[in-house]
């Protein structure tokens, strides 16, 4: 079972913090863990992702410079900071997870097998 938090609204240029943990048994690290959105209408986006050990990351250019993707493992967690945020980052925020090997195509959703209930971010101009 894989939960986010940290959602809510925000101005723009502010920050949120989002938090994906995973339940159960699995720690986190076992998994590589992607984080995406999506906003009525349009399909879903890949926003971040990284991989086990954590020294392998990858971004949405849309994202680059202002979001920072990273492992805790002391509380097994992923975290996704975003910064310098936009109105056009309004959405719903999704963590996924895989056991599957760290590959260039990590920020497409095919890859992920297990999904949260997402959080909604909101950002105001």
């Amino acid at each position: 079972q894989v939960v986010e938090s940290g959602g809510g609204l925000v101005q723009a240029g502010g920050s949120l913090r989002l938090v994906c943990v995973t339940a159960g048994d699995s720690l986190i690290d076992k998994f590589v863990v992607g984080w995406f959105r999506q906003v009525p209408g349009k399909e879903r986006e890949g926003v971040s992702c990284i991989n086990r050990s954590g020294d392998m990351t990858n971004y949405a250019e849309s994202v680059t410079g202002r979001f920072t993707i990273s492992r805790d493992s002391a509380y097994n967690t992923v975290v996704l900071q975003m910064d310098s945020l936009k109105p056009e980052d309004t959405g719903v925020y999704y963590c996924a997870t895989h056991r599957g090997p760290y590959t260039d195509a990590e920020l497409w959703d095919y890859r992920y097998d297990y999904w949260g209930q997402g959080t909604q971010i909101t950002v105001s101009s």
